[in-house]
């Protein structure tokens, strides 16, 4: 081996060393899970789901934190340029890959300021309505939405409800006005309260109030129909072919994190996410767990940012 080769070697087991040294010394204080949208939404939810397992695992404080504001953005630039290595977000993913096809300047951007550690979990969008809302299928949303006007609530501007419902329209001539909200939650409580007429929002946060009665469902768009629902056709079988969306939760830690501490990270959440008790917590309210490598989830991202830009410009979707 040359004198070169050797420094090359002895610097690369110096970095991994120094690597796995931080990793075992981290976390040195309390962690922050961010969620940038309102309590009570699907991320919201998980994030409070997995932070005390989290905390007895990596034997620190974990804090679940709402930073609401311009749709999902505030909290995301507050992680993004976090540098105190203790400062991870919890968010739709899926609206995450949405964000820069929708805006025209963003204080960060997703594919270079923040890497992924693991998908979480998935849950499909389920179509409601109002139970005043004369309509029982699809087909008669349809209809109805050509007679009166409609308000279809969405969590936020470019969030992957909302462009799942800008998908729905296209494909059947529906119209209704879209009214957004600043996160899930909100949208949820303004539809229950008859004061929007139209929602999607992932299953995981809808499906109580579809259980209490207080939104009527209509459609389902997965592929299959839900164990949960099976008597709810997908919206694929009520006319618009192949139509599959979802709200995907994952969890992602500034760029400049050490791999050892996104790979400690991965190895903890994938076991707490499947645990059984978390685990069955999710799937008794219509999500899946779905856990990935940083790499594979990288993969993810990038391929949902391309889907999504189609849509995006097709329905000629734009926020300041």
């Amino acid at each position: 081996m040359t004198t070169r080769h050797l420094r090359l070697a002895c610097a690369a087991l110096a970095f991994v060393a120094a690597s796995a040294a931080q990793a075992q010394a981290w976390p040195s204080k309390p962690i922050r899970i961010v969620v940038p949208y309102s309590p009570g939404g699907s991320s919201d939810i998980i994030a409070r789901a997995i932070s005390q397992p989290l905390s007895e695992a990596l034997k620190q404080t974990v804090i679940v934190e709402n930073k609401p504001g311009a749709n999902g953005n505030t909290g995301t630039d507050f992680v993004a340029k976090a540098n105190d290595g203790h400062t991870l977000l919890l968010c739709d993913t899926g609206a995450l890959a949405i964000t820069a096809s929708i805006y025209g300047k963003l204080p960060f951007d997703p594919s270079k300021d923040l890497r992924g550690v693991t998908m979480l979990a998935y849950s499909p969008h389920l179509l409601v309505v109002h139970p005043s809302v004369p309509a029982n299928n699809l087909k008669e949303l349809v209809a109805l939405s050509h007679r009166e006007k409609l308000n279809f609530a969405v969590t936020a501007i470019g969030s992957a409800p909302h462009l799942a419902g800008v998908a729905v329209e296209k494909a059947t001539g529906a119209e209704w006005a879209y009214i957004p909200y600043k996160g899930g939650s909100q949208a949820i409580g303004d539809t229950v309260a008859g004061q929007t007429q139209v929602l999607m929002n992932g299953m995981l946060a809808t499906l109580p109030q579809v259980q209490s009665g207080k939104l009527k469902v209509l459609g389902v768009s997965k592929a299959t129909r839900m164990p949960l629902l099976a008597q709810v056709p997908t919206i694929a079988e009520q006319g618009v072919a192949g139509f599959e969306s979802g709200t995907w939760q994952g969890l992602l830690v500034p760029a400049n994190t050490p791999p050892a501490v996104v790979a400690r990270l991965n190895a903890e959440l994938t076991r707490i996410i499947r645990s059984p008790e978390v685990r069955e917590r999710l799937v008794s309210q219509g999500a899946e767990v779905v856990t990935m490598t940083p790499t594979e989830f990288t993969t993810f991202f990038e391929r949902e940012r391309k889907r999504w830009a189609t849509v995006v410009a097709q329905g000629g979707i734009k926020a300041d």
